[in-house]
């Protein structure tokens, strides 16, 4: 029997994602949690064999999340459950232990055989993701060689900038025209993206790389 935890910060995922697993025979879940935290916490007490690993979370995101599981729980085969389809995203999840990468759009039969396939030592990437890599590597993707991050979006950089002009949520959110939450949204996949812990990781960072040019 393969004992997977699910880690998501969306109770709707968790959900949907048992009961994508419910009928199969030889997987069960072993447990859940809501956050990178939560997480950690309950699979120093818990047994399982896959996480299946959301990225977009508050506080720890899933790299950071990933890369603690895996200096105390090496034997863990952890599968990222994303939206984000960067192809410099999923190398920064891969290079840091996932064994698997399916997006959250996947069916039954797709993330069932994720689950066996990182159980057995493989690695996985479902189709629409393969090709993403594949394509990237095949079109020489030049992204700056210095900067390890996915290319942020249009707006993110607009966001970016009023961070560094050190203007609040609130400010920014009046300036763009734009709802609290979005910049927040906007905000925590900016962190995802470079892997920064908190918003003076992020200027730090984007200054370094100078990704809001």
């Amino acid at each position: 029997m393969i004992r997977v935890f699910i880690i998501d910060d969306h109770k709707m995922v968790i959900g949907g994602m048992q009961l994508l697993l419910k009928d199969a025979p030889d997987i069960s879940v072993a447990g859940t949690a809501l956050s990178g935290e939560e997480g950690i916490e309950a699979l120093s007490r818990t047994e399982a064999d896959v996480v299946l690993l959301d990225i977009n979370m508050p506080g720890i995101n899933g790299i950071d999340t990933c890369k603690q599981l895996l200096e105390t729980h090496p034997n863990l085969k952890i599968i990222a459950i994303s939206m984000h389809k960067e192809s410099s995203l999923i190398r920064l999840m891969l290079s840091n232990g996932a064994k698997g990468y399916v997006l959250k759009n996947a069916g039954q039969d797709e993330v069932i055989d994720a689950i066996k396939t990182v159980h057995n030592g493989q690695m996985y990437l479902d189709e629409t993701v393969n090709t993403i890599v594949v394509n990237s590597v095949a079109s020489g993707n030049r992204q700056k060689t210095e900067s390890p991050f996915p290319t942020l979006s249009k707006r993110e950089k607009e966001i970016l900038l009023l961070i560094l002009d050190e203007r609040t949520t609130q400010e920014i959110a009046e300036k763009l025209f734009i709802s609290f939450g979005t910049v927040e949204t906007h905000r925590r996949n900016m962190l995802i993206k470079t892997g920064a812990r908190n918003t003076a990781g992020l200027v730090r960072i984007s200054l370094e790389y100078e990704l809001h040019k």
